[in-house]
């Protein structure tokens, strides 16, 4: 008899595992840490920029962690924001600078790269249909999570 529960922990474990060395090895590159990553390419894909609020919501992440992160990439002037220096700028958004969003189109490519290894064998359908059986798991478990609360 198969152990779903097993099976299924192990694979979201490895992936999320996976996830983040590969995460860690491509920032080191640049002298960043996993936790940049996906500050880095939500406001590459965002130019007019992002709240921390905003932010956080996209990445997942709580607002301090999130706003840790762009203090980080201030520093080394990947990012602005119009909020006046050393002041919580949870309201304004921060923008890539020139320097950030070379960063990001080259945190993009190694993104693409890491996608087609992971996805090699995959057909399109596959792909789609991998998608949306996490999303279904996903809000199943969000609904659970709820009814539990």
């Amino acid at each position: 008899m198969e152990n779903r529960f097993e099976k299924f922990s192990i694979a979201v474990l490895e992936l999320n595992r996976y996830l983040q060395k590969i995460k860690d090895q491509e920032m080191r590159k640049f002298g960043l840490r996993s936790a940049h990553t996906m500050c880095v390419f939500y406001l590459g894909q965002h130019p007019a920029g992002l709240t921390v609020t905003q932010l956080s919501a996209i990445c997942r992440e709580d607002k301090a962690a999130v706003s840790r992160c762009l203090s980080q990439l201030a520093e080394r002037e990947l990012v602005v924001s119009d909020a006046p220096r050393n002041q919580r700028a949870y309201r304004n958004p921060y923008r890539l600078t020139e320097k950030g969003r070379i960063l990001a189109k080259q945190v993009d490519e190694r993104v693409e790269q890491a996608l087609r290894q992971g996805g090699k064998g995959l057909t399109e359908e596959q792909r789609e249909t991998f998608y949306a059986t996490a999303q279904v798991i996903m809000d199943n478990l969000s609904n659970y999570q709820g009814e539990e609360a």
